[in-house]
């Protein structure tokens, strides 16, 4: 017996998380939501849903008053957090007490202990867990940052001393960007934490991340579930995780869950939590911060030790002691999570994208794949919340194995209306330094020193791509001249039998002959002969194409009259022009759209709010030169002019 009712102060896939094991535990569920959520899955998914206020998360999903409200309203016994309330909760955590509402989650102490990266840092210290060298007090201003960046040495991390997901992070490698990284730091922290204390520590240089699952009761007792690897990040926020990590023995991993368990002892920690280190190419480990909820990348945790955490934390909360022994955890094969983000990944590897998912389809049918998501086709990724689509987790018995699952889901994951990350995680998880287990937290701009390009075809994954998108383009001929349940009698009997093409691709353009044998093509590309085979599903958006033996998943993104099609092959989309020889021959006279001269212009790559404004009309500006600041989906974003020039 735990809870009859658990009311939900979050959104998104967090929130449908914990209502799947609150269902599977006969606990009946309270969604809170903003205006613009009001037909969001995780508030369809509950047994009672109630508006607390309009979009911006202050005004809702962080209005504190409004929450307290709807849990009186509803009587619901139990409270399962967002993490950026449960500091600004505490005030209010001794009514709920004289109320009767339980807390999913650690008591206020380790909370406000934890919370705060100042304080954490220096019981970490007494806890005798191992910490990086920085400066323990909150520093006031950008002078004394400057001052404090020289005498740790530089570079130097600031970030907020509230804060998590990335959000007031800055790396600092001499004064200036001291300065600057004070100013957005304290500005970020403050929009999204309410508290722009800010702290500085040595900032260590090719680290790998890596943090410990910890599970504590009320009555002393307290387990490590072994380590999730998170060490692929982009602006500080995580993007594949996995566990086990291919780089601990099995001493570190005792020392560390050790440590990560002496933490949660000395400030008495009750729930799940997660304690993160920096661990450097020695196998040195420092502590980093303690997370006090559920974290974004718990289900690889579940998926490896066969545990439910949410029910964990919901049954600690109850009173009852833990379950297990730390013999009990097992390491039991090997998972791993893409985070799927509505982002533009050749945009410094992700800046947000907004709109509606005007097709949406979960690999689900592939095996050992399982989909955290609050979204659904028909939903709005908004500018007001996190772009997360969803957390795609594979298993296997093995690494290879999981990641080989984890290829296949990505290639069968359907999502159209905005851009997605999908070709990123995908070269990611292929890319032989990643399959290796050679990574650390610089992993994104060693490989990618250019910023990330896309798929870089082979000779032969290129002759594929031409065979398929000119297959493709005959099957559409050939449906086209179907009239089904027509008796439509053809003036002309026409059995043609071969076609003729030219396919622009990047800056070539190739000549493919095609002919057809059944159901399969017989395709021609750079005097090699291809067979390509399918069920030519035009319909369908996934599309099983089997080309010289070698099965590839693909998607039509798009197509129009004038031949152009748009082909995600390999996790990459690619642009196509398919065209007849003598349509290709007449196209030199056509004349081509010249593109716009944008230089002169500044245009924010997304929709957000504009915060600060650095110059005035009249103003004389360089290149580089900052002329506003855009806050978009809880981060901050320096605009620049692309040219010298006047305002």
């Amino acid at each position: 017996q735990t809870f009859e009712k658990l009311l939900i102060a979050n959104r998104g896939e967090i929130a449908c998380r914990v209502i799947k094991t609150c269902k599977k535990m006969g606990i009946k569920t309270v969604a809170i939501h903003s205006d613009v959520d009001a037909n969001a899955v995780h508030v369809k998914m509950a047994d009672e849903a109630v508006c607390v206020g309009p979009a911006p998360t202050s005004k809702s999903y962080l209005n504190m008053d409004a929450i307290m409200e709807v849990i009186r309203k509803t009587r619901a016994q139990a409270v399962s957090l967002n993490v950026s309330i449960c500091c600004s909760f505490l005030s209010s955590l001794s009514l709920q007490a004289s109320e009767g509402v339980t807390f999913i989650g650690p008591d206020t102490h380790a909370i406000q202990a934890m919370g705060d990266k100042i304080e954490s840092k220096l019981l970490a210290k007494n806890a005798k867990v191992n910490t990086i060298p920085g400066f323990d007090g909150v520093v006031k201003d950008a002078d004394e940052a400057v001052r404090i960046a020289r005498e740790i040495g530089y570079p130097v991390m600031i970030k907020a001393s509230a804060g998590g997901g990335g959000k007031g992070m800055r790396i600092a490698w001499d004064d200036e960007e001291t300065r600057e990284g004070f100013r957005f730091s304290s500005q970020e922290a403050a929009s999204s934490f309410g508290d722009d204390r800010l702290l500085i520590e040595k900032f260590i240089d090719n680290p790998r991340h890596i943090e410990i699952q910890v599970l504590a009761d009320k009555h002393g007792n307290a387990l490590w579930l072994n380590e999730r690897e998170c060490s692929i990040q982009r602006r500080n926020q995580k993007v594949v995780e996995e566990a086990p990590s291919t780089f601990l023995d099995p001493e570190t991993r005792k020392a560390m869950g050790e440590q990560a368990v002496a933490l949660a002892k000395a400030v008495k920690y009750s729930s799940a939590g997660t304690v993160e280190f920096l661990v450097d190419s020695s196998k040195n480990f420092y502590f980093l911060e303690m997370n006090t909820r559920l974290q974004v990348e718990h289900p690889v945790t579940e998926c490896i030790t066969g545990l439910d955490l949410v029910q964990e934390m919901i049954r600690v909360a109850k009173g009852y002691p833990l379950r297990h022994k730390q013999a009990d955890i097992p390491i039991n094969g090997w998972a791993v999570e893409c985070r799927v983000y509505a982002e533009d990944p050749y945009k410094s590897f992700g800046l947000p994208s907004i709109g509606k998912l005007s097709q949406y389809q979960e690999p689900l049918h592939v095996p050992s794949v399982r989909v955290d998501s609050g979204i659904q086709q028909g939903s709005d990724i908004s500018i007001y919340y996190d772009p997360m689509i969803s957390k795609l987790i594979t298993y296997g018995s093995n690494r290879a194995e999981a990641l080989k699952r984890m290829e296949e889901a990505l290639d069968n994951y359907v999502i159209r209306g905005v851009a997605h990350n999908i070709s990123l995680l995908r070269e990611v998880i292929v890319h032989p330094r990643f399959v290796r287990g050679d990574i650390s937290t610089k992993f994104l701009p060693e490989v990618y020193p250019d910023g990330f390009k896309g798929h870089k075809l082979t000779d032969l994954e290129r002759r594929q791509l031409l065979a398929t998108a000119a297959s493709l383009y005959v099957a559409e001929q050939l449906r086209s001249q179907r009239f089904l349940g027509t008796p439509r009698i053809p003036i002309a009997k026409s059995k043609r039998s071969s076609w003729e093409l030219s396919v622009h691709l990047g800056d070539g353009i190739y000549p493919v002959a095609v002919s057809k044998h059944g159901s399969s093509f017989s395709v021609e590309v750079d005097g090699m002969k291809l067979n390509v085979t399918s069920e030519w599903n035009l319909a369908s958006p996934l599309l099983s194409v089997t080309i010289d033996g070698t099965q590839r998943t693909i998607q039509r993104i798009s197509q129009n009259a004038s031949g152009e099609t748009s082909i995600q092959f390999l996790g990459t989309v690619y642009k196509l022009q398919i065209l007849t020889k003598v349509a290709a021959e007449l196209s030199k006279y056509m004349p081509e759209k010249a593109a716009e001269d944008t230089s002169s212009i500044l245009r924010s790559p997304m929709p957000g709010t504009v915060v600060a404004v650095s110059v005035k009309p009249g103003d004389m500006v360089s290149e580089g030169q900052e002329i506003c600041v855009i806050e978009a989906m809880k981060m901050q974003n320096s605009m620049i002019a692309a040219k010298t020039g006047k305002v």
